[in-house]
């Protein structure tokens, strides 16, 4: 099987319009992005232009946010992204660059058409990476109510949703199929948004729907869909796929395994998310054997990385590696957000990262340079010393940390290395690190 390859697009492209449940006037500018830069948000409408990386990590709490997926990095947050991230699915676009003026992304015409004739317009192209597929290797499940959501294992990918609501226009509606990619543009692409209309009232005093009309959603009423026409007869359910089709796509790898979905919405889809992330991350502890990057790979992604270090979330500090030079240097990206597990203790009042994990994020980068020579695969890189340390500069959520690591002595069971810490093209830390090369059936040095 040919394996996947990252995409962006051509050129940039435009567009505006409403948001459905602000009622707020927006644009948006797709820009095109590197390898291994996932789709982020920039809200240029906010001072310093903060960045929101499209990841389970920065998902928001739902309860807040009804009716909706949002995504945040300190007081910066996008919500209703769901269409969007479809159509990225659809297009198979895995790194974009997203500028924002305002805190949702439009409806439209409540569909996901309007963001694909864009993208398309702006030219779709593969880029030279490839995207490392989740495989589900076990049933992977989640539950509200009366809605399930779960993944099995398959060879494919595939999605299979049932709607079931007490209503004759909503009632046993059935969508299947197998990589739905092909299909995306005639068969779930045009499906809009839809509530019922004893709802209308009740979501605009939560605050919701300011820019909901009759064009832009399905409202379903007694006697059936009013002042409208359905573009499928079972448009309800295809829409319910492409919610669930873009609340997935938030963990940034196709997923090789068989979604099946009963009456599942965006609170069951988001904690399926965050089940898989936790898979991923458990899937590659033991079994899966240290790789060796040529070193004119100058991107790794977290998958890569996981299989240099023995490191696992919540405690793997590398988002990616951009730069990595044999025997001489790497630089790392560390996108630090406010739901970074330390943030709850570390003056939860004004969250400031914590200087310990600064550093712990440089040995990490260190470790990557170190590990991945061939004579050190399968070894562990243990501290045995910090020289020289310097903290200039507070490192808040919503910073991009860039990680450098420079190999100062390099021998068979030590490693030193100068290493520094950047934000914005300022240093905020930096140290000299001496470690120990142990065995991977080794015991620690101390």
């Amino acid at each position: 099987m040919e394996p996947l390859r990252q995409r962006t697009i051509r050129r940039d492209a435009a567009l505006e319009g409403v948001g459905l449940h602000t009622g707020q006037a927006v644009r948006i500018r797709f820009r095109p992005a590197e390898a291994d830069h996932g789709i982020r948000f920039v809200r240029a409408d906010l001072e310093g232009r903060p960045e929101i990386p499209v990841t389970p990590a920065t998902i928001l709490d739902l309860p807040r946010r009804p009716r909706r997926t949002s995504v945040g990095a300190g007081a910066a947050e996008v919500h209703t992204i769901e269409h969007l991230m479809a159509t990225c699915y659809g297009l198979g676009v895995t790194n974009l660059l997203v500028e924002i003026t305002g805190e949702e992304v439009p409806g439209l015409d409540g569909s996901a058409f309007p963001f694909l004739e864009t993208l398309k317009y702006a030219g779709v192209v593969e880029q030279d990476a490839v995207r490392q597929p989740l495989a589900v290797k076990d049933p992977i499940w989640a539950e509200e109510g009366s809605a399930t959501l779960l993944v099995v294992p398959s060879e494919e990918f595939r999605i299979s949703y049932t709607m079931s609501y007490p209503h004759p226009a909503l009632n046993a509606q059935f969508f299947s199929r197998e990589n739905p990619q092909p299909v995306f543009e005639q068969e779930l692409a045009p499906s809009r948004t839809f509530c019922m209309a004893d709802e209308v009232d009740a979501l605009r005093r939560q605050g919701m729907g300011k820019g909901a009309t009759y064009e832009n959603t399905v409202v379903v009423g007694p006697q059936g869909v009013i002042n409208n026409r359905l573009r499928f007869p079972d448009e309800f359910v295809r829409h319910k796929v492409l919610d669930l089709l873009g609340d997935l796509y938030i963990l940034g790898r196709p997923i090789q395994g068989h979604v099946i979905a009963v009456r599942s919405g965006h609170s069951l889809n988001l904690k399926l998310v965050q089940r898989l992330r936790q898979a991923a991350d458990r899937g590659f502890e033991g079994g899966i054997p240290a790789i060796h990057v040529e070193p004119g790979a100058a991107h790794l992604d977290s998958t890569m990385i996981q299989r240099i270090l023995p490191h696992r979330y919540p405690f793997l500090m590398v988002d990616r590696i951009v730069h990595l030079e044999d025997d001489v240097r790497a630089v790392g990206v560390k996108s630090v957000t406010i739901n970074e597990p330390f943030f709850s203790g570390h003056f939860p009042g004004r969250p400031v990262m914590p200087g310990v994990m600064i550093l712990e994020a440089l040995a990490q980068v260190a470790g990557i340079l170190m590990l991945n020579k061939r004579e050190n695969l399968g070894k562990f890189a243990y501290f045995v010393a910090i020289d020289g340390v310097k903290f200039r500069r507070t490192v808040l959520p919503g910073d991009q940390l860039v990680l450098e690591a420079e190999i100062l002595k390099l021998r068979s069971k030590t490693g030193q290395m100068r290493t520094r810490a950047l934000v914005d093209g300022k240093i905020v830390t930096e140290a000299d690190l001496m470690f120990a090369l142990v065995e991977g059936n080794g015991a620690p040095p101390v």
